[in-house]
């Protein structure tokens, strides 16, 4: 499927990196993707799910969050509200210069961060989240010791899946801040939650909290075996599989 390189610009004004993937003929829709914590639009589950999607027609536009991959920015400048925030401006984007997207997705974080945005995004007619936490401060807990130094500091280097960030105490206040069962329970969009009963970062629990914030419709499916970052080629084409089929009942087959 083709994927062509693109660039936006950010709520700050700073460059973006983006693929979109399309299917080979004119896309039946366009979905949103936001990738895992500190990860990228790169990443494996991102672009084998986003090539899946292609293959059943719908174009996926995946992109870099500032000070990651090839997006420009400082990545301790970012928190969680600049991430649903750059959501907004990518759907802008793509609402200019192709077609607004009617289905969001987001992985870990990226899903936090789609349920807290989506209702900004008019067009969206369906949101999916995949491993995600039900609560964007879960990831402080992986901060560990580092939080006394950022709380004494200001900011300290935080080492997350093999890489060292700089994390600021403005990205700790941000995600304590967030109430985002108040975001899912007034999404208004049809929700599906998938999950694997044995992740060990993001427990199934969170699944749980916000599959109960959410009102109808809504769907779960359990991820059975997959790891969390959904490293498995065939879980990740199951992923966008189930999305696929999931998603025909709430997306017009053509849009205008």
């Amino acid at each position: 499927m083709p994927i062509e390189r693109l660039e936006f610009l950010g709520p700050l004004d700073q460059k973006l990196s983006a693929r979109l993937d399309s299917p080979s003929g004119s896309p039946r829709a366009y979905a949103l993707f936001a990738h895992c914590f500190t990860c990228g639009k790169d990443v494996l589950a991102a672009s084998r799910i986003a090539q899946g999607l292609a293959a059943h027609g719908i174009a996926v536009f995946r992109f870099d969050f500032t000070g990651l991959g090839a997006s420009e920015g400082d990545f301790s400048d970012t928190s969680f509200s600049t991430n649903s925030l750059e959501l907004i401006a990518a759907a802008d984007f793509l609402r200019t210069n192709f077609r607004a997207p009617s289905l969001v997705i987001g992985h870990s974080l990226g899903g936090a961060a789609v349920l807290a945005s989506a209702s900004h995004i008019p067009e969206i007619r369906a949101v999916v989240t995949i491993a995600a936490p039900s609560d964007p401060a879960h990831v402080i807990a992986h901060f560990g010791d580092h939080l006394s130094q950022i709380d004494a500091h200001g900011e300290a280097m935080v080492n997350l899946a093999g890489r060292a960030f700089k994390i600021k105490r403005q990205f700790v206040v941000d995600a304590q801040g967030h109430r985002l069962a108040d975001s899912i329970s007034q999404l208004g969009r049809p929700l599906l939650v998938m999950h694997a009963p044995g992740d060990t970062t993001v427990g199934i629990e969170n699944a749980n909290a916000i599959f109960k914030a959410a009102k109808h419709p809504k769907s779960f499916v359990s991820l059975d075996g997959a790891d969390h970052l959904v490293t498995r080629k065939e879980d990740a084409l199951y992923i966008a599989n189930v999305i696929a089929a999931w998603s025909l009942r709430y997306l017009p087959s053509v849009q205008a």
